[in-house]
């Protein structure tokens, strides 16, 4: 064994002697793992199996003998030598050569709730569940781990905040003073407070640099990409701003918003508007009726009505192609470092992960943290189209939007009228009406408002008024249950209005763009996206306006102000479609044959980051072991960057790290395929990668997802736990120091 060789994952462990051909690229990432005591399944076999040849198939190393790194759509039904298998319904079409004994590995249950609103849950009312007995108890020994644990991740001495954006020999500005109980000498807490240092990331720490001052002292410098700014907001708080990050909420506006003193004068007034209307609606329409029968018109009545308050006549316009695939909302994963990586791959608008009406207007920190956004995702998207866009300025347009969920239309209101005001780098502020977990449902919010279609217009319409110039979209599912659309009817209440608007001399409540994800909420995950159905909500909402046109008289003509804000010349909101896509044909696919603008990739964008590289260059790209581990440093920076570098955020690193790897370890590497496309619902008999580092990154073993970690986050911390969102992989499980 060369002395030079370190193990990333264990420093006590053997690492075998490598050779010129089986080194991927001199990347120390990629060295091989010697079998040992917690060696996987997976990992074993493939050693097995490397025992028995020659050393030299291209199958065992990364770098010999690749297959091809593009392969473009007129390869893919190229001849092998023994004639491709016929494809199987809902199997990965695995080359045989690289099959494995399916009794060598555990199956691995995929929970894809998980991608939307997991983190949502009623913790309170889940966690007692196993001690009530009966049937509901039994099954809490298999399927989804509703109580997840992590542990926690402390340093031994914590360095007080207001040392974390100062340089060493600056004044310190504690306002605890001497009673404060956290540690202000940088030193001692690097020396004494913390674990050693990573021996990752080329030894370099992401936050401290040694400096050398004129008199020859050595100070200790925030370096230049994590330097903080104190930033005095009105009311004289001092705030910090992390560079390269916006949407920061300062503390006395999140104090403002947990004391109710923060001021929504749109929303009271719209508010107040609606509730008049609301209750005199009934009256009014049976005055008008009486007065009509008696005098034979309804004039004196006019006078009576209320106008509401005015809307602004023109939004900022934002525009959707098949040059912007869209990265969709995503809970727990759709964190900012991962929308980074995203955005570096080719990601052209983002969403920030669904938050809550109501914390966020009861000032939680947390909640209000969903919405900062990294400088990267506020430059324009891109914008080829093929036709002049009427009214769109790409240089004002933005990558990053907003996603709420309400279950009122006074809470949707005054949450949109503050995001507006606290949160100025906002493409468009999203109203999901789409989640399917219990706990957001039974409230009346996500997917239950598809069964109150006029409250939802109410509150779309009302976002609409208070939100300035930030253009407002929707997100929606087929409907709650499967054989029961609605969407249909949803979309013409969207472009033309509901019978309870017209009453009250309203048109559409103007929404820029339409998100429609191809499955009810009673069919969750279940069964491939309908985008048969997609296609023909794309049909209703082309064909609504021209005959909306033909059949509108002057007293129903649509208010100028009521019009959509985007930038089609019709005034139509743009059309989205979801679901299944995983590869740049699903996504063409979409746009040419589903008849929507663009399409939004969820679970597609967990399984591989690249897919919008592949969508721009509309081909298949095979990443190399080494290609996709590279993603994952990219990743753990990206964390260590916002989350911070000590132990705290090392630990909050690794989670989600780990969270993204249970979706990317589903990735099945183009090469090893034999029909292509892959099909995102379909499930990999065991297999073995062309090297031990591809095999290591498509195992289902949370085990291995705590080694690749520790690639760069280093071991472990001895309190940090990790519990999958399956038990039948572990229940409790913690991982190993």
């Amino acid at each position: 064994m060369d002395d030079g060789i370190i193990n990333p994952v264990d420093a006590s462990a053997e690492l075998k002697a490598a050779t010129a051909e089986s080194m991927p690229e001199a990347n120390p990432q990629t060295q091989i793992f010697n079998e040992d005591s917690s060696t996987t399944k997976a990992e074993k076999v493939v050693r097995g199996q490397a025992m028995h040849g020659n050393g030299s198939d291209a199958r065992d190393v990364d770098s010999e003998a690749p297959p091809p790194k593009r392969l473009k759509l007129d390869d893919r039904d190229a001849p092998t030598t023994n004639g491709p298998k016929e494809r199987i319904k809902g199997i990965a079409p695995i080359k045989q050569e690289y099959l494995i004994d399916l009794s060598s590995a555990s199956h691995q249950d995929h929970d894809d709730d998980a991608a939307e609103a997991s983190g949502k849950r009623d913790e309170r009312d889940v966690a007692g569940r196993g001690a009530r007995g009966g049937k509901r108890g039994k099954k809490q020994s298999s399927g989804q781990n509703h109580s997840r644990q992590f542990g926690s991740s402390r340093d031994a001495i914590s360095l007080c905040k207001s040392r974390d954006h100062q340089n060493e020999f600056d004044a310190s500005a504690c306002q605890y003073g001497e009673k404060c109980k956290f540690e202000h000498d940088i030193r001692k807490y690097l020396k004494d407070g913390k674990r050693e240092d990573l021996a990752t990331l080329n030894g370099m720490c992401p936050v401290w640099d040694a400096t050398e001052l004129e008199d020859g002292r050595k100070e200790l410098r925030l370096r230049e990409e994590k330097r903080l700014s104190a930033a005095v907001n009105a009311n004289g708080d001092d705030e910090e701003q992390s560079v390269g990050v916006v949407n920061m909420v300062s503390i006395g506006h999140r104090i403002e918003l947990r004391k109710k003193k923060f001021q929504t004068p749109k929303a009271d007034a719209y508010l107040a508007w609606l509730n008049d209307a609301d209750g005199n609606e009934a009256k009014q329409k049976k005055a008008s009726t009486d007065d009509a029968t008696e005098n034979g018109d309804s004039h004196d009545n006019r006078a009576q009505y209320k106008e509401p308050p005015l809307r602004p006549s023109e939004k900022r316009r934002i525009y959707y192609g098949p040059e912007t695939p869209i990265l969709a909302p995503l809970t727990t994963q759709g964190n900012m470092p991962f929308r980074r990586l995203c955005v570096s791959l080719g990601a052209q608008v983002t969403w920030s992960e669904m938050a809550m009406s109501l914390p966020l207007l009861q000032g939680e920190k947390g909640e209000w943290a969903l919405l900062k956004a990294h400088e990267s995702e506020t430059r324009p998207p891109k914008y080829t189209p093929k036709s002049i866009v009427t009214g769109y300025d790409n240089n004002k347009d933005l990558i990053f939007g907003a996603q709420i969920a309400g279950n009122k239309p006074w809470l949707t209101l005054k949450t949109t009228e503050a995001i507006t005001e606290l949160c100025p780098s906002i493409r468009a502020i999203d109203l999901n009406c789409g989640c399917p977990i219990d706990l957001v449902y039974q409230q009346g919010a996500g997917s239950a408002l598809l069964d109150a279609p006029a409250k939802l217009e109410k509150i779309l319409r009302g976002m609409n008024t208070v939100s300035k110039d930030v253009p407002i979209t929707v997100k929606i599912r087929m409907g709650t249950k499967d054989k029961s659309p609605s969407a249909l009817k949803l979309c013409q209440r969207f472009v033309l209005g509901g019978p309870e608007a017209q009453q009250l001399g309203q048109g559409p409540a103007g929404v820029a763009a339409i998100a429609l994800h191809g499955r009810s909420r009673q069919q969750r995950y279940t069964r491939t996206a309908d985008w048969g159905y997609i296609a023909e909500c794309a049909a209703l909402v082309s064909k609504l306006k021209e005959s909306s046109d033909v059949a509108a008289d002057t007293m129903h003509e649509v208010d100028g102000r009521d019009v959509s804000s985007s930038t089609k010349s019709n005034g139509l909101p743009y059309f989205i479609g979801n679901g299944d896509i995983l590869t740049h044909e699903d996504y063409y696919n979409a746009v040419s044959h589903g008849g929507v603008d663009s399409a939004m990739v969820a679970r597609g964008a967990l399984i591989k980051p690249w897919i919008f590289e592949e969508i721009a260059t509309e081909q298949y790209i095979d990443k190399s072991a080494a290609e996709r581990l590279a993603y994952i440093e990219q990743f753990a920076r990206n964390g260590l960057e916002y989350w911070g570098s000590d132990e705290i955020g090392v630990g909050i690193t690794r989670r989600f790290l780990l969270e993204w790897l249970s979706f990317s370890c589903r990735y099945v590497p183009i090469g090893l395929l034999e029909h292509l496309p892959p099909k995102i619902g379909d499930r990999p008999p065991a297999f073995r990668g062309r090297s031990e580092l591809e095999t290591l990154l498509s195992s289902g073993n949370y085990k291995d997802w705590i080694k690749i970690s520790e690639m760069f986050l280093g071991t472990a911390h001895p309190d940090f736990n990790f519990q999958p969102k399956h038990k039948s992989n572990s229940y409790e499980i913690e991982a190993e120091g």
